[in-house]
């Protein structure tokens, strides 16, 4: 009888994520010819076709293989990516996936200043109207790059090899050790990196991969979200031993 009350019980609660109750964003990239990679990338995206048309049976067919460097398009920055013995791609705990996720807007700001950095000061404003963010939080910043997706020189902010010759805006190393603070679950960001454009010593990404925290980077439609209410479930493939990987993102709104 109690099993029999637990089964009656469990099939009467409503779901714990009710679709019908959200509406879905998506926040990634189409990985294509024109999907922007890190400058120092040695290759692109490239799709080649093994077959497309009719089979031996008569049916349609269609198929493909791709290969592509890691960091590129909108894809996750595994720990391992700049702190050795810390999290690959395949093991990063799924809770730092899929977890509540808040948007913290410096579009205002990065209008007037194309290499600005997000700042405590900017961290502890959010909360102050928001309410402090909680442990296991995704971290979005919004910049307003997404819109520059995918012309390369306007969202890059330059077209040399080197990070120094790069301009976009990006999260800080003070506001990034206040997060960190926060037990935070992993940082993203609508721009090519957790680190502005200049960055030499991409300190930002040592920080917060060396406390095991992944990164999502080329994020899409940041500004579609409200600064906190959101799910985040952000899935890359799945690369043993990888340092990161495309990524499909995806956020779940309250209508």
């Amino acid at each position: 009888m109690p099993l029999l009350l637990l089964s009656l019980a469990l099939a009467a609660a409503p779901p714990v994520v009710d679709l019908a109750r959200v509406r879905m964003v998506d926040l990634t990239h189409a990985f294509g010819a024109e999907t922007l990679y890190w400058p120092t990338s040695p290759s692109g995206f490239e799709l080649k076709t093994l077959h497309r048309g009719p089979a031996e049976g008569g049916y349609f067919y269609s198929a493909y293989s791709f290969c592509a460097p890691e960091h590129g398009g909108t894809h996750l920055d595994a720990p391992v990516h700049f702190a050795e013995g810390r999290h690959a791609a395949e093991a990063v705990p799924l809770e730092q996936l899929v977890a509540p996720a808040v948007v913290v807007d410096v579009s205002a700001q990065a209008a007037t200043d194309p290499i600005y950095r997000l700042t405590r000061a900017d961290v502890e404003a959010w909360e102050k109207r928001n309410g402090r963010i909680e442990p296991g939080t995704i971290v979005l910043l919004r910049t307003g790059w997404g819109k520059r997706w995918p012309d390369r020189k306007a969202y890059f902010g330059g077209e040399g090899p080197g990070a120094s010759t790069l301009r976009f805006p990006s999260y800080g190393v003070e506001a990034a050790r206040l997060l960190l603070e926060r037990r935070i679950a992993a940082l993203g960001v609508d721009t090519a990196s957790i680190d502005h454009g200049p960055s030499t010593d991409f300190a930002v990404h040592v920080l917060v991969n060396g406390a095991d925290v992944p990164a999502f980077e080329n994020v899409a439609n940041v500004d579609a979200l409200p600064e906190r209410g959101a799910i985040v479930i952000a899935l890359p493939m799945k690369i043993a031993g990888g340092s990161g990987g495309p990524l499909r993102i995806v956020a779940l709104v309250p209508r």
